[in-house]
């Protein structure tokens, strides 16, 4: 092989566009030869006794034109292992190569797409896909440059939108940016990390939709990084499951035997889907379950009080053996509506027009429906925190003006004070509202929900230093801990990985079956609203959002994901949302 030098560009980690020249091995054209070969490639970081395993003994690989999905979870060294690949880090040991030669630094022929926009902000659409055009194919003529780069900008159907700069992009036209660039430069492999994590269901549908239109179109090697059982599923020839670090090492491969073009709904009657999905998830969660063994249970009970914010507080009866248990008007929800100034100000839009829904006392609801359909808008208004424009909502014979605590909500990102520690952060509504209770009986309910969302050996360790699926739990056990009388939950797993949410998903069933607080949800996880709900109701595209349908999910209590996905009427769930939903996306 004779060694080729290269000018490459490459985006280093403050998003700049730079000019390096590395020194290459020319690939062999050798076609029995893998596209891309990893043998017993091993990374870590750090040193002496700080040094941390990330990668051990990884094998892999890739035949030229294949879609691979390798699925895991946070902290399992999907990064570590994309950035080795595209060459923008190397190996300790072990060999990484493209067709025979090693990879020993980033090139044209491996487009990277990160979960994070690496947009240049002052720069247009076609601007930022055009400098890397302009960098790679200086020989060709600027009409050349010019029809190629607008080629990519339409592939991702960014045509309309090329002179707008990215703060005038949603999250997903920026993402189709960045695809749109990392095409551009004609790479032989996409390496795709995570890229549609962040993006609601529809747009990362939509996303998932034309990544596929432009490898099936152009012929690309795909290697997809996804915590998503389905998405891997959806796109994959091959999904290949990376096992949690330290010393990560790759799980089984699963073969992807269906069809393709696959349709999503067409799939959930599909017997091989349902057979892999099945699969895939349990072994997942089973090393999930063994990586998390190692942490104990608290003997600590929780006091007999009760919350001020109860009508019966005072006598100390428990709220299971008040009469209002089956009440059922506990909640309710009277023509709800929502009005908004338009941007000028000049007229207003009814984003939500007549939500209408009774609940039960102790019923579990689950909300759903694309983004902008003003499912948050209808928990804020119930939390207090927006203010009602047309309607009213009652809770247990009262009507809901503002916020107040016996109200507990829990948001996607949880609002915490970086500077106090877990058990201080909970302490500051238990003290509002166990004044009456003994600091002995406040700190056993403190660490009580604490340790039952895991944090039993973090309790004193400030929010600032938690993971966002620790501070996470933080948010679930305060609002726990409030005994309210109504818990709302705004998207509060959308930010984590598959594992932690399935874990938090189980500490929120768990908790809910002791305390059987009235709770809402608002989702766009069609498996989490079926999981935790009683009832999961669908809301029709904004403006003018309403309840579209409602299901009633009558499958046994408790519930754990393993049993959900062994159950006969699962998929029938399943498929009356994701139609549902169907049926909304061509009317949006």
């Amino acid at each position: 092989m004779s060694a080729l030098k290269l000018k490459l560009v490459t985006a280093n980690e403050n998003t700049d566009l730079k000019e390096s020249t590395v020194f290459m091995n020319t690939p062999s054209n050798d076609p029995c030869l893998p596209l891309v070969e990893l043998k017993n490639v091993c990374k870590s970081y750090g040193e002496g006794n700080a040094k941390t395993s990330i990668l051990k003994n990884i094998n892999l690989t890739v035949k030229e034109g294949e879609f691979i999905a390798i699925v895991g979870f946070s902290g399992s060294g999907k990064t570590t292992l994309i950035s080795t690949i595209a060459g923008l880090i190397q190996a300790d040991s072990g060999d990484v190569l493209k067709q025979g030669a090693p990879i020993t630094g980033p090139g044209p022929d491996r487009g990277v797409v990160f979960q994070n926009y690496s947009l240049m902000p002052w720069l247009t659409v076609y601007e930022n896909v055009a400098l890397a055009v302009d960098a790679i194919f200086k020989d060709w003529s600027a009409a050349e440059r010019k029809a190629h780069t607008e080629k990519y900008i339409r592939m991702v159907n960014l045509g309309a939108a090329m002179t707008k700069k990215p703060a005038e992009l949603s999250g997903g036209m920026r993402q189709r940016v960045n695809v749109a660039r990392a095409l551009a430069a004609s790479p032989d492999i996409l390496l795709l990390d995570e890229p549609l994590s962040a993006l609601d269901a529809l747009t990362r549908g939509n996303l998932q939709d034309e990544i596929l239109q432009i490898w099936a179109q152009e012929k690309k090697t795909v290697i997809l990084i996804t915590n998503d059982v389905d998405e891997a599923i959806y796109m994959a020839d091959r999904v290949i499951a990376l096992n949690p670090g330290p010393d990560a090492t790759f799980g089984p491969d699963f073969i992807i035997d269906i069809e393709r073009p696959r349709d999503r709904t067409a799939l959930n009657q599909n017997d091989t889907f349902k057979k892999l999905r099945a699969e895939i998830t349990q072994y997942l969660m089973a090393i999930g379950i063994e990586k998390n063994q190692a942490v104990g249970t608290d003997k600590i009970t929780l006091p007999n009080v009760q919350p001020n914010t109860s009508h019966h507080w005072q006598v100390g009866s428990s709220a299971l053996n008040h009469p209002d248990v089956a009440k059922p008007r506990y909640l309710e929800f009277s023509q709800l509506s929502k009005i908004y100034p338009t941007p000028d100000g000049n007229s207003t839009v009814k984003v939500v027009d007549g939500f209408d829904l009774k609940v039960k006392k102790g019923e579990f609801i689950s909300i759903i429906g694309h983004s902008g359909c003003g499912k948050s808008t209808v928990l804020s208004m119930t939390a207090g925190l927006n203010s009602i424009s047309e309607g009213v909502i009652v809770l247990d014979n009262k009507e809901i003006n503002g916020a107040g605590p016996d109200r507990g909500v829990v948001f996607q990102a949880p609002s915490l004070f970086p500077w106090l520690t877990a058990y201080e952060n909970v302490a500051l509504g238990v003290e509002k509202v166990y004044p009456h209770a003994t600091a002995a009986e406040r700190k056993d309910i403190i660490e009580y929900y604490l340790t039952r969302v895991g944090l039993g050996d973090v309790l004193h360790k400030k929010a600032q230093a938690l993971s966002n699926g620790m501070k996470q739990r933080v948010g679930i056990a305060r609002a726990f801990a409030l005994s309210p009388k109504l818990l709302l939950l705004d998207e509060p797993f959308g930010m984590l990985d598959s594992l932690t949410r399935w874990e938090l998903q189980e500490v929120l069933m768990e908790v809910w079956e002791r305390t059987q607080v009235t709770a809402i949800v608002v989702t766009h996880d069609v498996d989490e609203a079926i999981l935790l709900a009683d009832r999961v109701v669908m809301m029709t595209n904004g403006p003018h959002a309403k309840i579209g349908k409602i299901e009633t999910i009558d499958l046994p209590r408790p519930r754990t994901r393993k049993a959900l996905l062994a159950h006969p009427d699962y998929y029938k769930y399943r498929e009356s949302l994701l139609s549902f939903l169907a049926e909304c996306e061509h009317t949006h």
